[in-house]
């Protein structure tokens, strides 16, 4: 998988389950929906942990440790390997056209990641006229958290779980306490030294709620406003660069490290960012499945999860806010036709697009 699972998360669970039930046998059809249930109410990234959790029910705590290394790996190798090539100094100009067009398809690629979350989502929540309120504004508060306040995405993310589970908690006159709620967020870094690049990391690998693409929001304040490890241009590279190659999403973070701190960032940010979800496997596997069954992961998730698709939504509208050259506004429409309207894959989607990019370049369109 960690070679050939093109497609983001949607395209691993399927993969996985093939290789998992139908192929190997380790689970059956209804352990690995409990599984993948579970997987959604933890926060970081749903596949992985389901990919590490699937390795350790087939061989235990070494198991997953061997099956997070071969799924997580080969892609932060693969995007440490582009970034030294689409990140560095002084790339080629057709480098740069091609991270220039690939990059203007971005947010059309995260409107259409928005879109196949949200209607699951409503499909929830619809029949329940109170609840309905409070989702609507839950997405509202992460889009315009991601929109306006980048920065502090992770805090609309917690407070709107944290509000949804208080209301349930009054709803039912519950007075049980549920310390497990509890989540210490440091105080914000600011010199960008190694620890502010550790923070950003463990943001994006144990503070992320619903799809792949939150932690674009989670990342982009930090890495381009406030500490200036990437200009906008090189962040929408970067997004482009985990969505074409295989494995995970979250492996994006590695080229977040690398324009830091080089490849010993790169590393650094990919390590802390993917502990948390071999911690959950390694720490709780042998009660994984019964989390779905625990009403206060439940509800947190209720608020804390459509507040990440709107912080997607709200990630769209500032990737399409860094582009400068009216020929990306252009890319950007194509791309929005194929994913949305003509429903065409990511990854031959980013492609073209980079090749449009060259072609446009070399042409002598303006790149800034």
């Amino acid at each position: 998988m960690g070679i050939t699972g093109f497609g983001g998360p949607p395209a691993h669970i399927a993969l996985l389950r093939r290789l998992v039930v139908d192929e190997n046998g380790w689970m059956d059809a209804q352990a690995f929906e409990d599984a993948n249930a579970a997987c959604a109410l933890l926060p970081g990234p749903a596949s992985t942990q389901l990919a590490i959790f699937t390795a350790y029910r087939a061989a235990g705590p070494a198991g997953a440790i061997v099956g997070a290394l071969g799924f997580i790996v080969p892609a932060v190798v693969l995007i440490l390997a582009l970034s030294v090539v689409f990140l560095g100094s002084a790339p080629p100009l057709w480098v740069r056209g091609a991270g220039a067009g690939a990059g203007a398809a971005v947010a059309a690629v995260a409107v259409q990641a928005a879109r196949g979350l949200i209607g699951p989502s409503y499909q929830r929540v619809r029949g329940d006229r109170a609840q309905l309120g409070r989702w609507f504004a839950y997405l509202a508060a992460g889009a315009a958290a991601a929109a306006l306040v980048g920065a502090f995405v992770v805090v609309a993310l917690l407070a709107c779980g944290l509000i949804e589970w208080a209301a349930r908690r009054r709803a039912l006159g519950s007075t049980d306490r549920a310390g497990s709620l509890g989540l210490l967020i440091p105080a914000a870094m600011t010199t960008g030294g190694f620890g502010a690049l550790v923070w950003t990391a463990l943001k994006v690998g144990a503070l992320s709620f619903g799809g792949g693409f939150v932690i674009i929001p989670l990342m982009q304040a930090d890495a381009v406003h406030t500490y200036h490890w990437m200009t906008d241009a090189q962040f929408l590279n970067a997004v482009a660069l985990g969505q074409i190659t295989p494995g995970p999403v979250v492996a994006t973070v590695a080229a977040v490290g690398y324009a830091a701190h080089g490849i010993i960032g790169g590393l650094l940010a990919a390590v802390v960012a993917f502990s948390p979800s071999l911690a959950f496997v390694l720490l709780g596997g042998d009660r994984f499945e019964r989390l779905r069954e625990n009403e206060s992961a439940r509800a947190f998730l209720a608020g804390a999860g459509p507040a990440a698709i709107g912080a997607i939504l709200g990630a769209a509208i500032t990737l399409a806010m860094a582009l400068t050259e009216g020929w990306q506004f252009a890319i950007l429409a194509g791309a929005a036709v194929l994913l949305l309207l003509l429903r065409r894959g990511v990854v031959p989607t980013l492609l073209g697009a980079g090749v449009v990019g060259v072609v446009a370049v070399l042409a002598g369109a303006p790149l800034s």
